[in-house]
C-alpha cells in the first residue's frame, strides 16, 4: 500500500504546483511523514468491529466521520466554512448491498428500494493555495462500506475503502507539513472522503451537484479505492491498475508516467482501463461523478479479491508495506 500510496502523493505535489518545487523535493521530503505505522493506527480504528462496518447512515459511519475530522483538526486543516468538516445530505438510494438472508425477500427489497432515503457526510478537508488557490485539486475515497447484519455479521471493508481512507488522511498530513513549513500548494487541494458509495456514489454524486467549489475551477480528480491488497493477477505489491487517466486529458496519464519511470518502477497496469472492460470499473467508484462533469481523474485500484464484500476483508490482511 506505501509505494502506492507515495505514487499517488507526488502527482498531487506536481498538479498543485507546490511554490519550492524541486527536484530534491520530490524526492522525498514530505513522503517521510508519510509511514506504516500511521496506516496501520487508522485502519486499526476505522476498520474495528466497533465502527459496525461504517454503513451510510448508521452510528458506525457517523463514528467514523467524527475520527477523519477530528484527524484534519490535528493536522491543521481548518474547516471548510470555518465551522464544520461536514457536507451533510439525504437523498434516496435504489440500491442495497447486504448478505444477509434476512434480506432477500421481496418485501424488504421494495421498502429499500422504494423507501430508503440515506443521509451521510462527506469529509471536507481544505488545503488552500497560495496564487492559484481558485484552482482545485479534489482526492478522494469512500470511507462507508456494508455495515453490520443481523446483528453479528460486520463488514469492516479494511481494503474497501479503509486503504484508500487512510492512504488520502496521510496525504492530508504531508500537505499541511508543507504548508507549514512555507512549501505549501499554488492551487488548493480539497481531501474528500465521501461516504454513500456502496449506495451508489451517493456523496460524490451530492459533492458534484452541489459543489462547494466551483467545478469549472477543478482540474482534477485523483480516486483511491481498495489498495491494500493483492489481486489473483499478481503474486507481489508492486503494481497498481490505474483507470481513467487518459480518457480526458492526457496530462495525468503522462505525468503519472513520467513519475513512475523515474523514481519508482511500479507495474502500472491498464487492463480495466479498456472502454471495453466487462467488470465496468471506470464507472463504478466516486470518480465517475468528476469524470461525468467533465473533469480528468484518475483511479487508483489494486484489484478484486476473495474477500471482496465479505465479512474477512479485515485489517490483518492489509498489505502496508
Amino acid at each position: 500500500m506505501i509505494k502506492v500510496l507515495i505514487i499517488l502523493f507526488f502527482p498531487v505535489i506536481l498538479l498543485a504546483q507546490v511554490a519550492t518545487f524541486s527536484e530534491d523535493f520530490l524526492k522525498l521530503k514530505y513522503t517521510n511523514s508519510i509511514v506504516v505505522e500511521d496506516l496501520k493506527k487508522h485502519l486499526n480504528i476505522l476498520a474495528s468491529d466497533s465502527m459496525e462496518g461504517r454503513e451510510t447512515g448508521k452510528k458506525g459511519q457517523k463514528m467514523a466521520a467524527e475520527y477523519i475530522s477530528k484527524t484534519f483538526k490535528e493536522y491543521g486543516i481548518p474547516p471548510y466554512d470555518g465551522q464544520s468538516y461536514y457536507q451533510n445530505f439525504k437523498v434516496k438510494s435504489g440500491r442495497h448491498l447486504c448478505k444477509c438472508s434476512t434480506c432477500d425477500s421481496e418485501s424488504v427489497i421494495d421498502k429499500i428500494i422504494n423507501k430508503n432515503y440515506v443521509k451521510g457526510q462527506n469529509i471536507i478537508g481544505y488545503i488552500e493555495g497560495t496564487d492559484l488557490k481558485n484552482e482545485l485539486l479534489v482526492i478522494t475515497a469512500h470511507y462507508d462500506h456494508l455495515g453490520i447484519h443481523n446483528d453479528t455479521l460486520i463488514y469492516n471493508g479494511a481494503d474497501d475503502d479503509g486503504s484508500g481512507t487512510v492512504a488520502i488522511m496521510e496525504i492530508a498530513q504531508a500537505f499541511m507539513l508543507a504548508k507549514k513549513e512555507g512549501n505549501g500548494p499554488r492551487r488548493s487541494v480539497l481531501i474528500m472522503p465521501v461516504s454513500g458509495e456502496e449506495k451508489g456514489l451517493l456523496g460524490s454524486k451530492y459533492y458534484t451537484d452541489n459543489p462547494i467549489y466551483s467545478l469549472e475551477n477543478t482540474i482534477a480528480n485523483l480516486n483511491v479505492d481498495m489498495i491494500g491488497r493483492i489481486d489473483d493477477n499478481y503474486t507481489h505489491p508492486n503494481y497498481v491498475y490505474l483507470i481513467g487517466s487518459d480518457r480526458l486529458s492526457t496530462e495525468l496519464h503522462n505525468i503519472s508516467e513520467s513519475i513512475n519511470s523515474k523514481h519508482f518502477n511500479l507495474e502500472l497496469d491498464y487492463k480495466y482501463n479498456q472502454e471495453d472492460d466487462p467488470n465496468r470499473y471506470y464507472y463504478r467508484s466516486d470518480h465517475y461523478n468528476f469524470a461525468k462533469n467533465n473533469i480528468p481523474v484518475i483511479f487508483y485500484f489494486n484489484g478484486i479479491h476473495a474477500d471482496y464484500h465479505q465479512t474477512s476483508d479485515t485489517e490483518y490482511k492489509i498489505y502496508f508495506d
